[in-house]
C-alpha cells in the first residue's frame, strides 16, 4: 500500500463496503497508518494476502496491488528519487520484475470473489507475460495502457 494513496482514491471515490490496506515494509504502514485511519481504513503488516484477515478470503471485490516490477538488474538505473527515497523492497521486483507480481496472480485467484478484479501495474514489456501469469491462475486478463502518463496496467477478473 505504501503511503495509502491509492486507498485514499478508492475511499473517495468508490465508497467500498470494506477496504484495507497492507504493506511488508514497517515504515510504509505507518505512513499509510497516518494517511488511513482517519478514515477508518485498518492498515496491516505482512507479505500480500498473508496480512489480510483469513476470513476475507473468498469476498474481495477489488485489489489493488502497488507491488514492485523493476527488474533487480535495472533497479541501480531507476531515477534519483526512486532509488533514494523508496525502499528498495518497493522497487525491486526479482529477476525479470515479475516475481512478487507471480504471487499476487497466485493470491488474488483465491482472495476475489467471482466476478472481482485485480489492479497491478507492470512495464508495457511485461505486460503479455503478466498476463499469461493471470490467464495460468484461472483469471481473465487485460492491458491498459494510458500513453500520454506512459502507463501501463494489468487488470484481471475472476469468472463467475
Amino acid at each position: 500500500c505504501g503511503s495509502g494513496a491509492a486507498a485514499v482514491v478508492l475511499h473517495e471515490r468508490l465508497a467500498p463496503r470494506w477496504l484495507a490496506a497492507a504493506d511488508i515494509d514497517p515504515v510504509a504502514v505507518a505512513c499509510a497508518r497516518r494517511n488511513l485511519e482517519p478514515l477508518g481504513v485498518p492498515v496491516y503488516q505482512g507479505d500480500l494476502f498473508d496480512a489480510l484477515p483469513a476470513g476475507r478470503r473468498g469476498e474481495l471485490d477489488l485489489v489493488v496491488a502497488n507491488a514492485p516490477y523493476v527488474p533487480s538488474g535495472a533497479v541501480a538505473s531507476l531515477p534519483a528519487e526512486a532509488r533514494l527515497y523508496e525502499a528498495p523492497v518497493a522497487l525491486d521486483g526479482g529477476t525479470d520484475g515479475l516475481s512478487v507480481l507471480r504471487r499476487v496472480a497466485s493470491g488474488a485467484a483465491e482472495w476475489l470473489a467471482p466476478g472481482g478484479h485485480v489492479v497491478v501495474e507492470a512495464s508495457a514489456a511485461q505486460a503479455p507475460e503478466l498476463c499469461a501469469v493471470f490467464t495460468a491462475a484461472g483469471l481473465d486478463p487485460a492491458v491498459v495502457r494510458d500513453e500520454e502518463r506512459e502507463a501501463t496496467a494489468v487488470t484481471a477478473r475472476r469468472p463467475g
